[in-house]
């Protein structure tokens, strides 16, 4: 189980008593809908051309660190936004998971190297959710923002104060 330090999850438990004021009442319509290349600064790509594609498991270890980011988008900051990924646990209360990464491909963090930070949401929850396990794909809907965070797995450029987090359906 790996957590941020105490500083920073105090700012991500304020963020989510913030979002539990704002959510109240929200239309469909003051959601912002994001998908991970949103996320990413105009003129960067997401992954770096040895990470895009197929990796074989074999060879995953040959880029072994994570990338740089070059940055993160603040367009998005205080606002309730809606995006989809896979589930890294960091954090549980019971059998629930309380914190978690939100990555947007299986294996990432795990079996290859993690994506720069501008592809890695921290999510916090009051609610405990009742992940499926490891790369359960999730929708999140919360209030978004930039927070430089370091786990053990990654660099984490954004944070997410889950309102609501359900199984994807695509």
């Amino acid at each position: 189980m790996v957590s941020p330090d105490p500083v920073r999850r105090r700012f991500y438990f304020g963020l989510a008593g913030l979002a539990g004021l704002t959510a109240t009442g929200l239309r469909a319509e003051d959601i912002v809908e994001l998908e991970w290349r949103d996320l990413v600064p105009p003129g960067e790509t997401s992954l770096p051309p040895e990470l895009q594609g197929l990796i074989p498991h074999d060879e995953a270890a040959m880029a072994s660190g994570q990338p740089p980011s070059t940055g993160v988008r603040t367009d998005w900051n205080g606002r309730t936004v809606r995006l989809s990924g896979f589930i890294i646990p960091l954090d549980y209360d019971g059998t629930g998971v309380t914190a978690f990464m939100l990555v947007p491909y299986v294996g990432a963090c795990i079996h290859v190297p993690p994506p720069p930070a501008n592809q890695l949401v921290l999510v916090t929850t009051e609610r405990p959710y009742e992940s499926d396990g490891l790369f359960a794909p999730v929708t999140v809907t919360g209030m978004f923002g930039t927070a430089s965070t370091s786990t053990q797995l990654a660099e984490i450029g954004y944070a997410l104060s889950a309102d609501r987090v359900v199984p994807y359906r695509g």
